[in-house]
């Protein structure tokens, strides 16, 4: 009898002892059983501790503008697994992903693989079968024994380093470099987006003769009165500059990692294609505005996951920049192994009124918590029983001059989507299994 995507779905999250299992043994022994080879001619590889996702959006949709056949695998999702891998055609179909699934059940035998081990094989299956001119990688966990490090990068892209995933990656910038650069290999360019990057991480460029591109130094942006500049080099290291560029709701320093990976590709520079290939990068729950009719009134909500410490100060800086005409009100939820403190402590002055929630997991901080550590640093907050509820109370709070924003986790995004298909929006449930 053959599987639906949510039996396989299931299955997977039964298959492995754990959720996290670090390595590429087991999985690469599977790929060596389906007989997989390099997904594509061209293979970049999207690490950091945040801002790949909307950095894989901004390359994927210049590579697509360039007319090439495009495959991105990323992760978590929000409402359904086949966002995870999208092909030239979009979103992997249920029965193409059963399809997939059922290959690497069939090859791995007695191997156990978690659940992210599986997609990612069922990902690279789909790849090779699509006849891609090029694909995008963004690593689930770390890098250097991530398994998207199966495959081998042309063209390596570190966006950021911050402390993260503490038990895995180690607890200083030093330690989570080790494992970004980790998706290195010899010769081939890196490009790294943060402007501080540790030592280790240039060290480990140096040591495997990769050509390095860093930004502040071989590329990057400034912002002027009638939008953003960018400046970089091609991939013979000659200069190339794109000037007005029209603001964008992604972060655009991520827009000027992706230019440059671009031009790193020695693709042809058609700069008026490229301009419109940033303005039609989306990536849901990043910075991401909705409005809807609520009870006869506007309701204006921002989505986005921010859910350590580097992604929150970021998220106050762009909240900074773009106040609302009324007051700021917030949906938060976070999983137990988040930093608390890191995360609420830069938004404290931007927020008016906080309503927190448990997120749909054993994971999850309790809605008790969330209260008391706000309330400890004066906030107004109030708690709910789910993240839904809490978007309801604060619903009803807002006028059509205030702003509700929802973050702290992609749980709490997608429960907001969800809750936003119930109201006359596009979506589906999402399925678990996130991060």
């Amino acid at each position: 009898m053959s599987r639906s995507l949510a039996d396989w779905l299931s299955y997977l999250e039964q298959l492995h002892p754990v959720s996290i299992d670090m390595g590429l043994e087991r999985a690469r022994l599977v790929q060596q059983r389906l007989g997989l080879g390099r997904p594509a001619p061209r293979v970049i590889t999207v690490t950091g501790t945040n801002g790949k996702g909307s950095t894989c959006a901004f390359l994927a949709s210049l590579l697509r503008a360039s007319g090439l056949r495009v495959g991105v695998y990323s992760s978590p999702h929000l409402l359904r697994y086949n966002e995870r891998v999208l092909l030239p055609d979009g979103e992997a179909s249920d029965a193409a992903l059963c399809e997939a699934f059922a290959a690497v059940e069939a090859a791995r035998g007695e191997t156990s693989l978690t659940y992210f081990e599986m997609g990612t094989l069922a990902a690279f299956w789909l790849f090779e079968r699509a006849a891609l001119d090029a694909v995008v990688l963004e690593v689930g966990l770390g890098g250097r024994l991530d398994a998207v490090n199966l495959v081998d990068a042309d063209l390596a892209v570190v966006t950021s380093i911050g402390v993260d995933h503490v038990e895995w990656l180690g607890d200083s910038r030093s330690s989570v470099a080790v494992e970004k650069a980790g998706i290195f290999r010899a010769g081939k360019p890196v490009l790294c987006g943060d402007l501080d990057p540790p030592p280790v991480l240039l060290e480990q460029a140096r040591q495997l003769g990769c050509p390095l591109l860093l930004r502040g130094r071989d590329f990057d942006l400034a912002y002027g009165e009638q939008g953003w500049h960018w400046r970089g080099v091609d991939a013979g290291g000659q200069p190339l500059e794109l000037t007005n560029l029209p603001l964008l709701d992604l972060p655009m320093e991520n827009a000027a990692l992706a230019l440059q990976a671009f031009a790193r590709l020695g693709l042809p520079w058609q700069a008026p294609t490229l301009v419109v290939a940033l303005q039609q990068a989306h990536l849901a729950g990043r910075l991401d505005r909705r409005t809807l009719c609520w009870q006869g009134r506007p309701l204006n909500l921002l989505l986005d996951v921010g859910h350590n410490p580097h992604a929150a100060q970021y998220l106050a800086q762009r909240l900074a920049q773009r106040p609302p005409r009324g007051r700021r009100l917030a949906v938060f939820g976070l999983l137990g192994d988040k930093d608390l403190a890191g995360v609420i402590e830069p938004l404290q002055g931007l927020v008016a009124h906080w309503a927190v929630a448990p997120l749909p997991t054993p994971r999850s901080r309790s809605a008790e918590e969330l209260l008391a550590a706000l309330q400890a640093r004066g906030a107004s907050a109030d708690a709910w029983p789910s993240v839904a509820a809490a978007i309801e109370a604060q619903a009803i709070r807002a006028t059509a001059d205030d702003e509700i924003l929802v973050f702290g986790s992609f749980y709490s995004v997608a429960d907001a989507l969800y809750w936003l298909e119930q109201h006359g929006q596009s979506g589906s449930k999402r399925q678990d299994n996130q991060g």
